[in-house]
């Protein structure tokens, strides 16, 4: 395979990689956000045998109903909206709540079967005894920020204490809590740091391949790679234990079927910065170096280890870098650790990834430039 063929691979990929980032994130960006700068925190539960929390990032309640009798959430008019308990998770196919609770803007039209008025119709939709669902009453819905928070938005502010009303048998109960306002971070800084130190990554392309620093060079780019999988994979694992899966089981249904890009471009960069690694600059490190043959095998051992740099590199920094950059300027993200964690964890993917391209680009460029001077007899 030519040097121009795997420019061209690579460019094909990175066209690819681009298309199918952006439509996840516009298909389920909306539900799980990738931040936010309102904190949304459960003070207090009706009952002990209830557990509530907030999850991805404050966009959900989570309610576990570990006790022996339901509870029914009450919707935005005094009607029954959804009941936990441990014959399931029932919903009112009657309450307005059911539908208006499906997105986190709350736009979903309205059925003409939609009446807080009516006897309820409970329809199961799970045998669990977890519910997750957008409520509006632990949310800032509105465009602009409140008047105090534009007043002073380097500030915390409390926007509002909210209450979720609840009904078991023994009459009413309430979840309560805490919606602030959370200044955001200077995106400039971070920004400023992932771009220098990709282009210091990236700047080991220009030693030469088959010099004993262009070796050690390649095995650094391996080992970075490895580094910035790991993080990507980190951050595909807070992102999935955010939106509230536990267990073994759940968080691998959880990872496959939410950040399976992030993952599986964490888990590829891995194993091809192992590769790399393993390789170490390709047949010219055993000190095979005396025929022009062996040469050319060396030349062509580095070019496909380059392209697999390469190959690696734009994905993870497409998939798990620009994914989730939003956290640069977000506040509160969705990972169960603090945000300043995971930006550590995004400016490392994006090091290893824009970086590693980078210096993967410069290597097969010098490759095609001494190609026709090889061939010249």
């Amino acid at each position: 395979m030519t040097v121009l063929t795997r420019a061209g691979l690579l460019l094909a990929a990175t066209v690819t990689a681009t298309l199918a980032t952006a439509a996840p994130a516009l298909a389920h960006g909306a539900d799980a956000p990738n931040g936010t700068d309102y904190r949304v925190a459960v003070t207090d539960v009706g009952r002990p045998d209830l557990r509530v929390r907030v999850v991805e990032a404050g966009a959900r309640l989570e309610l576990t109903n570990t006790g022996d009798t339901p509870v029914e959430v009450i919707g935005y008019s005094g009607e029954p909206y959804l009941r936990v308990g441990p014959d399931g998770v029932y919903e009112n196919s009657r309450s307005p709540a059911t539908y208006l609770n499906r997105t986190i803007v709350g736009d979903t039209a309205l059925p003409a079967e939609a009446d807080p008025a009516a006897e309820p119709r409970w329809r199961r939709v799970d045998g669990g005894t977890t519910a997750r669902w957008h409520d509006q009453r632990a949310l800032w819905r509105e465009a602009q920020p409140p008047a105090q928070v534009r007043a002073a938005p380097d500030r915390e502010h409390r926007v509002r204490d909210w209450v979720v009303p609840l009904r078991d048998a023994d009459g009413p109960l309430e979840i309560r809590g805490t919606l602030d306002w959370v200044p955001p971070p200077d995106a400039y800084t971070w920004w400023v740091v992932a771009t220098v130190g990709a282009l210091a990554v990236g700047a080991l392309g220009v030693l030469p391949a088959a010099s004993g620093p262009g070796r050690r060079a390649l095995v650094a780019l391996g080992g970075l790679l490895i580094v910035g999988g790991i993080a990507a994979v980190a951050l595909a694992l807070g992102r999935t234990l955010d939106a509230g899966s536990q267990g073994l089981g759940g968080v691998l249904t959880g990872l496959l079927t939410g950040p399976v890009w992030a993952l599986l471009t964490g888990l590829g960069a891995i194993a091809a910065g192992a590769r790399t690694v393993r390789g170490g600059g390709g047949p010219a490190a055993t000190g095979a170096r005396t025929s022009a043959g062996t040469g050319r095998q060396a030349s062509a051992f580095r070019s496909d280890v380059d392209f697999v740099v390469a190959l690696a590199g734009v994905c993870l920094a497409l998939f798990a870098g620009v994914t989730n950059a939003a956290g640069f300027a977000r506040a509160v993200l969705p990972v169960p650790w603090p945000p300043t964690v995971a930006r550590v964890l995004v400016v490392l993917v994006l090091v290893a990834g824009a970086g590693g391209l980078a210096a993967a680009l410069l290597r097969l460029h010098a490759a095609a430039r001494r190609a026709p001077a090889a061939a010249t007899p």
